[in-house]
């Protein structure tokens, strides 16, 4: 007798760490229950959004789907309770957000005869590892163009860009932006050195406006986030730099802002920047691949990576528009996002896959 649903699991290391938890969490929802049975296997409850995840009432089980390479010739017995684990449930798909090159899941998951997809979410490449857990993949997901370069052999491969909820993300009318006296800049990052914030505030430097405050988002208790504070005092500009950690929903941060910036050295897909777009936030974003990918009908909101003396003729070019600009230029791109990247349309592309994979 046919199976009247497809039983999912989406793996992932935690949502705390992960990037990846939120996208996940969104899959989860909003995939159709009538047609999907979904399940979750991740190593740890750690994090704040784990309670999210919780009430979803989603059957969640803790392992390590994943082992050292090494020794070899007992990889197959160290393996072989997360390959029972998914024989046993009787999963059809395994779909794996695990940021890693690690192919022992794959291996796992396809000795369980069940269908093994990854998405390929960062723009990090190189070595044999990767190779072999695409080999093992029957299907991979990327998230722009540029990672098509990574399997030029792979046939069973797309593009599905990450989505937003457009419809819990608008802009809520605040009539205090017309009497504010600073101009709003906002950027929502996990604080690593790729994020390369300081080019924001080198460029507020160059800048030398009283009036111009930065608002960063994301956990500031590491190294990098230390090295930010003490830059924003070496240029003197501590007093218009406001670091406000990690924040859950950050809807009411970005309603109160003028312009967005992401200045990242690499990208696979930004959430963060949907997330602005789809609030009617103007814009702006370092021209690499993940990013050129989302602003591709924007060309004029991208500018050369690490030069911020041209992230600061781009602030300054936004910092003179009227709000009225502002915000014609801010619903363009709003409806531009809802036409690509709304969680509709995310949604869609992954339940066609799921059901053309379980039919092969």
């Amino acid at each position: 007798m046919e199976k009247s649903k497809v039983k999912i699991v989406f793996s992932i290391s935690n949502f705390d760490t992960s990037g990846s938890g939120k996208v996940v969490y969104d899959l989860a929802k909003f995939l159709d229950p009538a047609k999907f049975e979904v399940e979750i296997v991740c190593k740890n409850s750690k994090g704040y959004f784990f309670k999210e995840v919780e009430e979803l009432a989603k059957p969640v089980h803790f392992m390590q789907f994943n082992q050292p390479y090494r020794p070899y010739f007992n990889l197959l017995f160290r393996i072989n309770p997360y390959r029972k684990f998914i024989k046993n449930k009787g999963y059809d798909i395994v779909h794996s957000w695990y940021w890693s090159s690690d192919w022992t899941e794959a291996l796992a998951v396809r000795l369980a005869g069940a269908k093994f997809i990854y998405t390929k979410k960062s723009m990090s490449w190189g070595g044999v590892h990767w190779k072999i857990k695409s080999f093992l993949s029957n299907f991979i997901i990327t998230t722009n163009k540029g990672m098509d370069v990574f399997f030029p052999s792979k046939v069973n491969k797309m593009i599905i860009p990450f989505g937003v909820d457009t419809n819990h993300l608008k802009p809520v009318k605040d009539d205090s932006k017309q009497k504010k006296y600073a101009f709003k800049i906002i950027t929502v990052a996990n604080l690593v050195p790729l994020k390369s914030i300081e080019d924001i505030m080198k460029a507020m430097h160059l800048l030398d406006k009283e009036d111009i405050e930065f608002t960063i988002l994301g956990d500031h208790h590491n190294e990098y986030g230390h090295y930010l504070q003490d830059l924003a005092k070496t240029l003197k500009i501590h007093h218009q730099v406001f670091f406000l950690g990690k924040q859950l929903d950050i809807k009411q941060f970005l309603n109160e802002a003028d312009l967005y910036i992401i200045p990242s050295q690499r990208e696979g897909l930004p959430v963060a920047l949907l997330e602005a777009m789809s609030m009617a936030l103007p814009v702006l974003g370092s021209d690499i691949d993940g990013i050129r990918y989302v602003l591709d009908d924007f060309p004029d909101l991208l500018f050369e990576q690490g030069n911020e003396k041209k992230i600061a003729e781009k602030i300054l070019y936004f910092y003179k528009m009227s709000p009225e600009e502002r915000n014609a230029l801010g619903q363009t791109i709003r409806a531009y996002c809802i036409k690509h990247f709304s969680m509709e349309v995310f949604i869609q592309k992954h339940e066609e896959l799921y059901l053309k994979i379980v039919k092969k």
